[in-house]
């Protein structure tokens, strides 16, 4: 029986889709005396990707998993089955950059899901266009960095959060409600690294006002949809998705305060998926391993 105390930690891979993957990861934590203590597995049939995810831990609790050993020596199998993987101690928490405007609802969520540990992340900063909510972030002692971004200093902003990215050597850049479409080249350099949250079930009510748009539909649900960051605009890899029903006697104020309840929900699960490195790409999709 494991201790539940005990360091663990996490592999997690991908590849194409073959016999022998699972058994070929098992006998490698078996011979360096480490305990599985959850494994979750998913092959596609269309994409014949395979996905996994491992959690182990040493077979004696007070002997400490030397990690960077582990990775050494997992690179040879997992170059002979043309994996995409990261090994990682379980506890080890993600670097993460917040990005906002002007809307509080997630940033708050996640500086008190942060301040808290309900999630496997440590904020570095928030950055923001916008002076606004540097309060919320010096309540939770976050450094607020501002950078302003017009029309004419896009590229100068984007260059500067890109410097802070790598210098500060973020893991997760999080857009909590930041309303600044980024570039091409951005999307690129932060791909598969980046979260956004809309403000609707994509692909529905896109443009202005999605919720005043929805209340003159007389939906019935509104939600929100947490996804990877691309240059396709609100096209990424969809990692969340969060639903509310709603009905006629609501204004579109009500409907507004539901939605971003939702917002808060679904970003939140997508950043912890991702922190405890649950989620995988595929395609345009994603793999979610809970």
């Amino acid at each position: 029986m494991t201790d539940q105390h005990a360091q663990r930690g996490v592999l997690a891979l991908s590849c194409l889709d073959a016999p022998g993957i699972v058994h070929s990861v098992a006998g490698f934590l078996v011979d360096r005396d480490c305990t599985i203590v959850e494994s979750k597995q998913f092959g596609d049939p269309e994409s014949g990707n395979f996905f996994m995810r491992v959690e182990f831990a040493h077979a004696d609790p007070l002997t400490r998993l030397d990690v960077g050993a582990l990775q050494e020596q997992f690179a040879a199998l997992a170059a002979d089955w043309r994996m995409q993987w990261r090994l990682v101690d379980a506890a080890a928490r993600q670097r993460v950059a917040i990005m906002v405007s002007k809307f509080a609802h997630c940033l708050n969520d996640l500086l008190f899901r942060n301040f808290v540990a309900d999630v496997n992340i440590d904020v570095v900063a928030v950055i923001s266009n916008h002076p606004d909510l540097r309060p919320f972030a010096e309540h939770y002692g976050v450094p607020f960095r501002h950078i302003p971004v017009t029309p004419d200093t896009k590229q100068e902003a984007e260059d500067e959060l890109l410097e802070f990215v790598r210098r500060e050597q973020i893991d997760l850049v999080v857009l909590a409600r930041y309303m600044q479409i980024l570039s091409e080249s951005l999307c690129k350099e932060l791909e598969g690294r980046a979260i956004n949250i809309h403000h609707s079930m994509l692909p529905s009510f896109k443009g202005a006002r999605p919720y005043h748009q929805a209340h003159a539909r007389g939906v019935k649900l509104v939600g929100a949809t947490a996804h990877y960051v691309t240059s396709d605009l609100d096209e990424g890899p969809i990692i969340e998705q969060e639903l509310v029903q709603v009905d006629h006697s609501m204004s579109a104020a009500d409907l507004v305060a539901r939605g971003r309840e939702a917002e808060c929900r679904a970003l939140a699960r997508a950043v912890r998926g991702h922190a405890e490195n649950r989620v995988f790409l595929n395609g345009n999709k994603t793999v979610v391993l809970r």
